[in-house]
C-alpha cells in the first residue's frame, strides 16, 4: 500500500539514543555501568528529530499527522518517554536533542508582560519542556532483575551452539588482544569487545588507524550473533524476549490511544537503548525475514509504527517503517509473516498475549520476590491472604485470591483476542491543566496504571475494564 492509498492516523515512534563514551556490560546478567552521551550523539539525535519533524509534523507532508501542532510544542498531543535505567542519562539526554529538532526554536515562543514588554525565549525562542519523573516502570528495560532471562542466558552460554560458534572464532579473538586495553577476550564477552573497539574507532584516531581494517566488521558480526541469541526466542513469549514483551503494552497503548476519538494525543515516542529493538523485531518477525535486522542497530536509528486508514475505507492498519541510523532513510518492512501493511486486529491478536502488563505479571514470569516492587507485592499478597484467611470459606478464599493475583479482560469479536492492555507506561489522554513534559524518565522499579482501552475500525468499542493497581 503507497502514501496515497491511506492516510496516518497517528504514529508510535521508538528511537535509539545518539552516540556516547565507552560503556560496560556484566556479560551475564547485563548490569551496567556509568557513561555519557557526546556531542556527536547530541547532533545525531537532533537531525533524527529534523528528519521525523520533516516527515509527521509539516502539513505538507503526504505523512503528517493530521492536526497536530507544526509550531509550537502542544502538550496535549504528544506522549514521550526516555529510559534512564542501564546506560545512565545517554538515554535521557538524547530525547532531549530528539525533542529540539522536532520542535525547534520559534519566535513565536513568546509572552507579553503586563507592562507591555514582550519576550521570547532564549536561543531564537528555544523550546524548553519540564521534565517528569512518573511512575517507576519496567516497561523499557524488562531484562534487568529478570532471574529467569539470567538463567537463560547462562544457559545458552553453555550451549553446543556457544560453544561451537566460540571455536570457530577462537582465531579471530586471539588477534585482539592488542586492541582491547586488557579486555577478556572470550566470545562471551563480545559485546564489550565491539563496544570498544566501535567507541574508538569513532574518537581516537590512532586506534583507527592501527586497527586493520576488517576487525571492526568482524567483531560486529559477533556482537550481532551473540546479542541477538541472548534477547530473542523462537517463541513469542520466550523469556529471552523479555525485553520486547515489556515494551509492548507502550506499543499497544499507543494504538488505542491514537484510535481514540476522544484522545487527543496522537504521537507516542519513547527512547531506549538497542535491547528492546532485538527482542522487537524477532517477536515481529521482521528479523526472520530480514537477517541484517537481527542484531545492534546503529545510533539514532527509528522504528515507526504508522497507524493508517486506507482510503478504500475499512479496518485501520500498521506500517513498519524503520531507519539504521542518521545515514539512511524510512524503509518500509513486511512483518508478522505478511506483505504490506498489516491489519490492526491481526497486530493485536499476534501481540497482545505476549504482552507483560503489570508489574505483577512481570514478577512472576522473572521469578523475582525481592526487586522493582515485587517484595512489596509479595507482601501485599501475604498479608491479604493472612488476613482474609479467618473470615473467608476455603471455596471463598480461592476466588479472591484469583482475584487479587490475576485481573484479566478477554473480550472478543470474532476471532479477534484482545487481551491486557493495562500499561506500565500508559499512553494516556491530557488534559490542559497537566504539566508538559519533554522525556518522561522511567526508571527501574514498577507501578502499574490502570486503562481503558478502545480501538476502532475492525473492533468498534472494546472497553478494557480498570485492572487491580499494584501501587507500590
Amino acid at each position: 500500500m503507497s502514501q496515497s492509498d491511506s492516510q496516518v492516523l497517528g504514529v508510535v515512534l521508538i528511537v535509539r539514543h545518539g552516540d556516547r563514551q565507552g560503556f560496560y556490560q556484566d556479560p551475564d546478567t547485563y548490569t551496567p555501568t556509568a557513561t555519557a552521551i557526546t556531542p556527536l550523539g547530541n547532533a545525531e539525535e537532533y537531525q533524527l528529530g529534523t528528519y521525523l519533524r520533516a516527515i509527521y509534523l509539516n502539513a505538507t507532508s503526504p505523512s503528517y499527522i493530521p492536526g497536530i501542532s507544526t509550531g509550537l510544542f502542544n502538550q496535549t498531543q504528544v506522549f514521550i518517554q526516555a529510559d534512564l535505567g542501564g546506560e545512565d542519562g545517554v538515554v535521557y539526554d538524547s530525547c532531549v536533542s530528539l525533542t529540539q529538532g522536532l520542535w525547534p526554536p520559534t519566535t513565536s515562543n513568546d509572552i507579553t508582560l503586563a507592562n507591555g514588554t514582550t519576550v521570547t525565549a532564549p536561543l531564537g525562542g528555544y523550546q524548553a519542556f519540564e521534565t517528569v519523573d512518573p511512575n517507576e516502570s519496567v516497561s523499557l528495560e524488562g531484562f534487568e532483575y529478570c532471574n529467569s532471562f539470567n538463567t537463560q542466558t547462562t544457559d545458552f552460554y553453555n550451549s553446543s551452539e556457544f560453544q561451537q560458534k566460540a571455536a570457530e572464532s577462537a582465531t579471530f579473538l586471539s588477534l585482539l588482544p592488542p586492541y582491547l586495553d586488557g579486555r577478556s577476550v572470550t566470545l562471551q564477552n563480545m559485546w564489550n569487545i565491539f563496544d570498544f573497539m566501535n567507541v574508538q574507532s569513532i574518537h581516537n584516531a590512532a586506534f583507527a588507524k592501527a586497527l586493520p581494517p576488517t576487525f571492526l566488521a568482524q567483531a560486529r558480526a559477533l556482537a550481532n550473533w551473540h546479542e541477538y541469541n541472548v534477547f530473542s526466542s523462537p517463541s513469542i513469549d520466550g523469556i529471552g524476549n523479555i525485553a520486547g514483551q515489556t515494551l509492548l503494552p507502550t506499543i499497544l497503548n499507543g494504538f488505542s490511544g491514537i484510535m481514540d476519538p476522544t484522545n487527543p494525543v496522537k504521537l507516542s515516542i519513547t527512547a531506549i537503548a538497542y535491547k528492546p529493538f532485538l527482542s522487537f523485531f524477532n517477536m515481529s518477525g521482521v528479523a526472520e525475514a530480514n537477517p541484517q535486522l537481527a542484531g545492534i542497530i546503529n545510533y539514532a536509528a527509528a522504528l515507526a509504527l504508522e497507524v493508517r486508514q486506507p482510503s478504500s475505507g475499512g479496518e485501520p492498519v500498521i506500517r513498519f517503517n524503520f531507519k539504521n541510523g542518521t545515514d539512511s532513510d524510512f524503509i518500509t518492512y513486511n512483518f508478522l509473516n505478511r506483505t504490506g501493511d498489516v491489519p490492526l486486529s491481526a497486530f493485536i491478536e499476534t501481540m497482545a498475549p505476549a504482552s507483560l502488563n503489570t508489574t505483577a505479571q512481570w514478577c512472576s514470569v522473572c521469578q523475582n520476590t525481592q526487586d522493582r516492587g515485587c517484595a512489596a507485592l509479595t507482601l501485599a499478597y501475604d498479608q491479604g491472604h493472612a488476613a482474609a484467611q479467618p473470615r473467608i470459606s476455603p471455596v471463598g478464599a480461592g476466588f479472591l485470591g484469583a482475584g487479587l493475583t490475576v485481573a484479566v479482560a478477554a473480550l472478543a469479536l470474532g476471532t479477534l483476542a484482545f487481551l491486557g492492555l493495562l500499561s506500565v507506561g500508559k499512553f494516556s489522554k491530557r488534559s490542559d491543566n497537566k504539566v508538559s513534559m519533554t522525556c518522561q524518565m522511567q526508571t527501574r522499579r514498577s507501578d502499574t496504571m490502570p486503562s481503558t482501552e478502545r480501538v476502532t475500525g475492525l473492533v468498534n468499542q472494546l472497553d478494557i475494564p480498570s485492572q487491580m493497581r499494584a501501587n507500590i
